[in-house]
């Protein structure tokens, strides 16, 4: 069963991450769904985020997959960065009772489930950066933008933050 989940952010002064109660146990829970038939991972994680949150959003690098077992198995999560495009443009769908907006270091603490904490404690700084290296290059993208392939990104900054993630991605695994 393929599940896509996402770190989805807002930027305010301090970026905030989104995380969602669930109406069926009460949790709270990093935005996560299943991928429909025909879809890719990247629409599917986007599709869930308008769903559970109500916003859409720019998708961008992928960070890292979650596994775990629930009731009915393994399950699998591909989680991807995102970045909130305004304000909120569709109501939340019907599973979801709220969404926090929290800086990182509180949407670690909300979090209900043991290993989406620790994902989020390692995973989360390198998306924190990775969303900081992309607006401070934004500029210099604008002015060479043939020097990346990833809008905003300059290409070292890029490679670095990704070595970073498979490095703790081989530690974890």
């Amino acid at each position: 069963m393929g599940w896509r989940g996402r770190l989805f952010w807002r930027q305010d002064e301090t970026p905030l991450i989104a995380v969602v109660r669930l109406r069926k146990h009460n949790e709270w829970v990093l935005p996560k769904g299943k991928l429909d038939d025909g879809e890719t991972a990247r629409d599917a994680a986007r599709r869930e985020v308008l769903e559970e949150t109500g916003h859409d959003v720019v998708v961008h690098e992928f960070l890292g997959t979650l596994v775990y077992e629930s009731g009915r198995g393994s399950k699998v999560v591909h989680y991807w960065r995102m970045q909130a495009n305004g304000r909120q443009i569709h109501a939340l769908m019907r599973d979801v009772r709220a969404v926090d907006w929290l800086p990182l270091d509180e949407a670690v603490d909300r979090l209900s489930r043991g290993y989406e904490r620790a994902f989020l404690a390692n995973v989360g700084p390198l998306a924190l950066e990775a969303a900081a290296l992309s607006r401070a290059a934004a500029p210099v993208a604008a002015q060479d933008s043939s020097r990346s392939n990833v809008p905003g990104v300059a290409p070292d900054r890029r490679d670095s933050l990704m070595r970073r993630v498979r490095e703790w991605l081989r530690r974890v695994i």
